[in-house]
């Protein structure tokens, strides 16, 4: 069987991700949409996504104009279903326009789901962790790369967690999980707030 190509589309024009370590050991191919304008790019981001080789790569529209980015990724997503059937598109943008896309396409037979952010894709590497050990591993490295983008309210943290095993996680185990990160002392709960201790470092 066909190994299917996992791609991620980043709208960096609407989102400009700080979580791309989430990415280490992740087979995909990451194509970062840039504006006709943005000529101006974080050298942090710059250095993540240059460790990805030639897993990634940079796209500039050439025109200006109301959603002309929203239009190449969309152009994008077409050519690449046609000349890599089956494959998996990830796109990180906050923009809900796209959603009658996805609906579209869904309707087509294509994988397709908008995420707001990296951390929130069910990726590959959570599907392998089986113990409560290595989920928690798993959600402490995702809350660590997500800075000041980590969930501030119990409910919050809740979907994310569940997000990242791809919805598979019940609500009592969800609790515990929750339960463990306060016990080893990664954060802290008062009410429905949510307060963590990372450093800055990893």
């Amino acid at each position: 069987m066909a190994v299917k190509t996992n791609y991620l589309l980043i709208d960096y024009e609407n989102v400009q991700p700080t979580e791309l370590s989430l990415l280490d050991g992740i087979e995909l191919k990451v194509l970062v949409f840039l504006g006709a304008n943005q000529t101006k790019v974080p050298v942090e981001f710059v250095k993540a996504i240059q460790t990805l080789g030639n897993k990634a790569e940079y796209i500039q529209i050439s025109g200006n104009g109301p959603n002309a980015l929203d239009f190449h990724i969309a152009f994008t997503i077409g050519e690449l279903s046609k000349s890599d059937p089956g494959s998996v598109f990830h796109m990180i943008s906050k923009d809900t326009g796209f959603d009658p896309l996805i609906r579209h396409a869904k309707g087509k037979g294509i994988r397709i789901k908008r995420s707001k952010s990296i951390a929130d894709i069910p990726l590959n590497n959570n599907s392998n962790a089986q113990s409560s050990n290595e989920k928690i591993t798993a959600i402490v490295k995702n809350l660590k790369a997500r800075g000041t983008s980590r969930p501030r309210k119990v409910k919050t943290l809740s979907n994310s967690i569940n997000s990242q095993f791809s919805k598979s996680l019940k609500q009592p185990e969800l609790k515990s999980l929750i339960q463990a990160l306060e016990k080893n002392g990664h954060l802290s709960i008062e009410g429905e707030n949510v307060s963590y201790f990372f450093s800055k470092k990893k």
